[in-house]
């Protein structure tokens, strides 16, 4: 049976510039979406299944001051790294007086690129509403999995395609294009999850139905949630009588007591990354770190 190919990957059928841009709002937010800090809430319960005390955590997303103290309360003694994934390698900083130091050590740390992250030494990777952002989540996967140790873990929440469903249908029936681009279905996740090189994935899924108690209030917070990157959206501005039919539509799908209800589907992944297996060959390469590895885990009498 041919080993599975870590890197191979299938880019999502998304614009990833408007990608770009809507990691960049995100990231730039004065305050985190109400969305995200709740995925990122109940995200952290489930830690509590892992009961593993991770030393090394990489806060690998959007909103990591939000974030951060989920995980600081999770693990108080663990050291956070926050990293960011348009982040660009700094450059060689200039010399600076000695109080700058003291400053910089009481200031949050400041986040990695994602180049710059070295691999095999984080014991977590949290990942909390980015995926979904990105073009290429297999890639993506590959990364996480580089980044950890050996039996660290990720654990990760990112929109699935139950996600604005009675929304996509509107658009559908005004004849308009999408109002987003494709997500990916929580299954095609955990098969990636082992693509990448990860063991024993477990996917959950639940969906959100969040109600407002008119279409503008629902339209005005779906703006700070994120950008359409859907390839085939409708280019250039809308016009305000297209907006009036937007709302007048989104109004005459409300629920009985009047209130407008959008659907989210929050998708929760975590898995471990094992002790790495040579591929046999006639003649077989193993890095020494590598060897050592697999040589203090072996099981006591193995080979006797």
């Amino acid at each position: 049976m041919p080993v599975p190919d870590a890197t191979a990957s299938a880019p999502r059928p998304v614009d990833p510039t408007a990608l770009q841009r809507w990691r960049r709002r995100l990231r730039d937010a004065t305050e985190t979406p109400w969305l995200h800090a709740e995925a990122a809430r109940r995200m952290a319960e489930r830690l509590a299944v892992v009961k593993l005390q991770p030393p090394s955590v990489l806060d690998w997303g959007l909103q990591h001051r939000h974030d951060r103290g989920l995980l600081a309360a999770a693990y108080p003694k663990a050291r956070i790294t926050p990293v960011d994934p348009d982040g660009e390698p700094a450059a060689a900083a200039p010399a600076q007086p000695w109080w700058r130091s003291l400053l910089a050590r009481a200031a949050e740390p400041a986040a990695l690129a994602p180049g710059a992250v070295p691999e095999g030494q984080a014991q977590l990777l949290w990942s909390s509403m980015l995926l979904h952002t990105l073009p290429d989540p297999q890639a993506q996967l590959a990364a996480w999995q580089r980044a950890l140790a050996v039996d660290g873990f990720v654990m990760f929440c990112t929109l699935g395609p139950g996600t604005l469903q009675s929304l996509a249908a509107l658009y559908a029936r005004a004849g308009w294009p999408a109002p987003l681009a494709p997500l990916v279905d929580m299954h095609d996740l955990g098969d990636m999850l082992v693509q990448a090189g990860f063991a024993d994935p477990v996917m959950d899924q639940e969906t959100l139905r969040l109600t407002w108690r008119d279409a503008a209030s629902a339209l005005a917070e779906l703006r700070t949630l994120g950008l359409n990157a859907a390839p085939g959206r409708g280019r250039g501005l809308r016009t305000p009588r297209w907006r009036q039919q937007l709302l007048k539509q989104l109004q005459a799908g409300c629920s009985a007591d009047g209130r407008v209800v959008l659907e989210f589907e929050l998708v929760y992944g975590h898995a471990f990354k094992p002790l790495p297996r040579a591929r046999l060959a006639a003649e077989t390469t193993v890095a020494l770190d590598t060897l050592r590895s697999m040589v203090r885990r072996r099981p006591p009498g193995a080979g006797r």
